[in-house]
């Protein structure tokens, strides 16, 4: 079982933590938070400890966060922001994550894969992977990543972070860098499963071969399940850790769906 524990930093009221519009913080958090664990809901044997008050109503102390993780070994912890210059607009933004100076090779990997789809998902300038001191990085026991998701005092970020779609995916891409990081699988119904196999025709064939090429392949759409669909599912399931056996079963559609959603992102 991975254990995941997400932090949506600060709480509602608390001071300075707000837009000069006056929208605050945690209400860009909290939307975040609640995409990336939607997401994670997906995959399977994971367990997710939310560290700061759900409401927003309670500022939970940094010390109280980083010993409940601690406390319950998660194997990662995930801490989201937004950022603010001066508090005043201006022409400034972006995205970065941060680790701790000197921090595990582990949180790096996690830094760098999920920097780069939170960049794409939000739009915004790409500020890089960073390092602080910062306690939520320092005292927390395993590796260990905090995401400033834009500028709340960006003439530019702001029209992104007002937009829920945008929070949205960029808590669908954390969601999803985490599940690369972790390779994490997705959950599937196999009781309700159709399994296609060399020989099958129809429109689902051809939907089939259509994904495939949109993850680089070169098919004919013929709606046809030939040796060429056959040479490209086993290839496909070589080289994601499945097992080669040419039918495009739950787990082969499953992986196929995760690849392509890590596309949108």
């Amino acid at each position: 079982m991975i254990k995941i524990a997400i932090d949506a930093g600060h709480g509602l009221n608390t001071p300075g933590k707000r837009a000069p519009s006056g929208e605050r913080e945690w209400m860009f958090n909290n939307k975040v938070a609640l995409a990336v664990i939607s997401r994670l809901h997906t995959f399977q044997n994971v367990q997710l400890l939310r560290l700061d008050d759900p409401t927003g109503t309670v500022d939970v102390e940094l010390k109280t966060r980083t010993n409940r993780a601690n406390a319950w070994r998660a194997d990662v912890l995930i801490s989201i922001h937004h950022n603010a210059y001066l508090g005043v607009w201006g022409p400034h933004g972006g995205i970065e994550t941060y680790t701790l100076p000197g921090a595990s090779q582990q949180s790096r990997d996690l830094a760098a894969v999920v920097q780069p789809l939170v960049v794409k998902a939000m739009g915004l300038c790409d500020r890089g992977n960073k390092t602080l001191n910062l306690h939520m990085l320092r005292e927390s026991k395993m590796p260990a990543i905090l995401i400033e998701g834009g500028f709340m005092d960006s003439t530019t970020d702001i029209v992104a972070l007002l937009n829920e779609q945008k929070l949205k995916k960029q808590g669908e891409a954390i969601a999803t860098g985490l599940a690369v990081y972790l390779n994490l699988k997705p959950k599937v119904d196999v009781s309700t499963a159709v399994i296609y196999k060399y020989g099958d025709t129809g429109p689902a064939i051809g939907t089939l071969q259509k994904n495939f090429n949109r993850l680089g392949y070169k098919l004919v759409v013929d709606q046809s399940f030939g040796p060429l669909v056959l040479a490209v599912v086993k290839d496909f399931q070589k080289h994601n850790g499945l097992a080669v056996d040419g039918y495009i079963g739950p787990l082969t559609q499953a992986k196929i769906k995760e690849k392509l959603e890590l596309q949108k992102v």
